[in-house]
């Protein structure tokens, strides 16, 4: 789904291919789904994440997070940690919301596998969240279980971005923030080479695989703001400045999730590197995981699934080798960095609690003065 603002010719980051979609949904088999509240005071939303179309409960796909710095109030990290596996659909929400969607899911669980809790083990929901509070009055807690069922129902392979689901009231570089994605290919050969334009065949053992990344942006500082390396923050003040008015400088208290899913086989460790690279693209946007900013990583992969019941065989599959991995990590930084820029670029202006606004930067600086160069 797009608008005309998803039109403006943005810069491409990187050598990598894009998928299809230029979206996480280019990983085959993930799909994604937002429920947005719009209402005054209330602007805030849930968006979803699905592995896979099947149940997470029974078969589990390979998963692994990375805090960059941890001020923040997700559900789940614990035992994915541990076990190295995701049981649920990936929730986004704000910080208030994170137990009620949690019970949904727990909920969604049980309905599916009657036997949850009892002769079968019990769930562990996944829930990532941010803090939406200066546009959306979070005390309510307008976010139900409900809104959590429609963005599972919603989802799909076409999605929006921008100021929608759980981006709804989510701020960024003191701009309006919110959803964004954006996906590479890339080639792991056995040839002593990993990355780059490799072409549309498949190379050495390794072969085409896939990086997505989808991100809820809701941190930065704006004197910090670099976009496809412009010193956006930098053109901004300037702006402030022939316009008189006063220079934008909040202190960073904002946090970012990032989701990055692969169809690359690897295993829980591979996945713990493969989130740390996200770091990458999100430092090249300004950020330097300030401390009040919840900074955070999760990796998944679809190339196998881990079954709930001893009963049946577990996989037998060659994971990739560590050596070939440097193109995935490449394709890591390179997504989450466009998808930073397409949260930004793709975000609407958003007025709400106490009449408290963020203007989209689209509207603040047109393409034309943001980026000298396009790709």
């Amino acid at each position: 789904m797009s608008s005309s603002k998803q039109q403006v010719s943005l810069p491409f980051i990187g050598s990598l291919l894009q998928g299809e979609r230029n979206a996480i949904t280019d990983v085959a088999g993930v799909t994604v789904g937002h429920r947005t509240l719009a209402d005054g005071p209330v602007q805030t939303g849930v968006t979803v994440i699905r592995p896979h179309a099947g149940d997470l409960f029974r078969d589990k796909v390979p998963a692994a997070a990375a805090v960059l710095n941890g001020f923040g109030k997700s559900v789940g990290l614990l035992q994915v940690e541990e076990l190295g596996v995701l049981e649920t659909p990936i929730a986004l929400t704000n910080t208030f919301s994170v137990g009620t969607v949690a019970a949904a899911q727990i909920r969604r669980c049980v309905a599916d596998n009657p036997e949850c809790g009892r002769t079968l083990p019990t769930v562990n929901p996944l829930v990532f969240e941010c803090n939406d509070g200066f546009l959306n009055d979070i005390q309510r807690m307008a976010v139900s279980e409900a809104d959590y069922l429609h963005a599972l129902t919603d989802t799909g392979v076409d999605f929006e971005q921008g100021s929608v689901g759980a981006g709804r009231g989510m701020s960024s570089f003191q701009l309006k923030g919110g959803i964004g994605s954006a996906s590479r290919r890339v080639s792991a050969r056995n040839d002593g080479t990993s990355g780059g334009l490799g072409g549309e065949k498949n190379a050495g053992t390794g072969g085409l695989h896939t990086v997505g990344a989808l991100v809820l942006a809701n941190y930065g500082r704006q004197p910090q703001l670099l976009l496809a390396g412009h010193a956006v923050g930098e053109r901004l003040a300037a702006l402030q400045a022939e316009r008189s008015l006063p220079a934008v400088n909040e202190a960073e208290k904002g946090s970012i999730i990032i989701v990055v899913a692969t169809d690359a086989p690897l295993d829980a460790r591979q996945l713990r590197r493969l989130a740390l690279r996200a770091g990458a693209g999100l430092a090249r946007t300004g950020s330097v995981f300030g401390h009040g900013s919840g900074d955070i990583v999760l990796a998944f992969s679809t190339a196998y699934t881990v079954p709930c019941s001893v009963e049946r065989p577990m996989p037998a599959v060659a994971m990739l080798h560590d050596g070939l991995l440097d193109g995935l990590f490449q394709a890591a930084a390179d997504s989450t960095e466009q998808a930073i820029i397409h949260a930004l670029c793709r975000a609407s202006p958003v007025t709400g609690r106490d009449g408290n606004h963020r203007a989209a930067l689209s509207d603040v600086l047109p393409a034309s003065a943001l980026f000298s160069t396009h790709a």
